[in-house]
């Protein structure tokens, strides 16, 4: 099996390498939402769309497939490195060979888009299966640090930008931190706001799955 990362969600986000495994698979799955972002390179390719309630008899179906000599293509958004792990151990449980070709990071992405180097930021998850409680600590000891800029993965839906700068207040940073939000990027709809944490944690609005919450470090707002 290979597993090809369609990145952020932009088709033209894809790297060749991934093209080139969709353009060969004689099988591809994966969540409709990822197959409707390659759907222009799956050529004559059996295509086989999954959902959180079939991904297991879908990714079952995939293995025999292989076990017949078939080429099969797993696509999954973003990083494989992020927010993937769940679906890798499936297809690990399922296949001898798996060979990973990565996309674009959306964590790449906000560097450019903030105008921050990724050896100067430190990334977080709240996606993480020992709960929310120890990232937000991490969170909070190392933007009292100073030392970083930190890329920050919020948790849909109980997590998100308000709530965080809510508890970071709460844990007595300084209301007038600098924070971004950016969602949806590289998507249509892509928005940016940029405010304190005092700013953040009073907005009512909902906010996207796809956010990615950004601060800089106070340095880098006196230079």
């Amino acid at each position: 099996m290979t597993v090809v990362a369609v990145g952020p969600g932009d088709p033209r986000m894809l790297t060749m390498r991934g093209r080139a495994a969709l353009e060969a698979a004689d099988l591809v799955v994966g969540f409709k939402t990822v197959l409707d972002v390659v759907a222009e390179w799956c050529g004559s390719a059996e295509v086989r769309p999954m959902s959180y309630r079939d991904q297991e008899e879908v990714l079952e179906y995939a293995a025999a497939q292989v076990g017949q000599g078939r080429n099969c293509v797993v696509c999954c958004w973003g990083d494989l490195n992020v927010s993937a792990h769940e679906l890798l151990a499936r297809v690990y449980r399922r296949a001898e060979t798996v060979e990973l070709i990565p996309g674009v990071s959306s964590i790449q992405i906000a560097c450019a888009r903030a105008g921050i180097a990724l050896e100067e930021s430190l990334f977080i998850t709240l996606h993480r299966r020992d709960g929310s409680e120890p990232a937000l600590a991490e969170l909070e000891r190392y933007l009292r640090e100073g030392l970083r800029h930190i890329i920050l993965l919020p948790r849909p839906f109980d997590l998100m930008p308000p709530a965080i700068c809510q508890d970071l207040i709460a844990a007595n940073l300084p209301p007038g931190r600098p924070v971004t939000v950016y969602q949806r990027l590289t998507l249509e709809g892509e928005k940016a706001w940029s405010g304190t944490l005092q700013e953040c944690a009073n907005l009512t609005e909902e906010f996207s799955d796809l956010s990615i919450m950004v601060f800089p470090r106070p340095a880098a707002e006196q230079e």
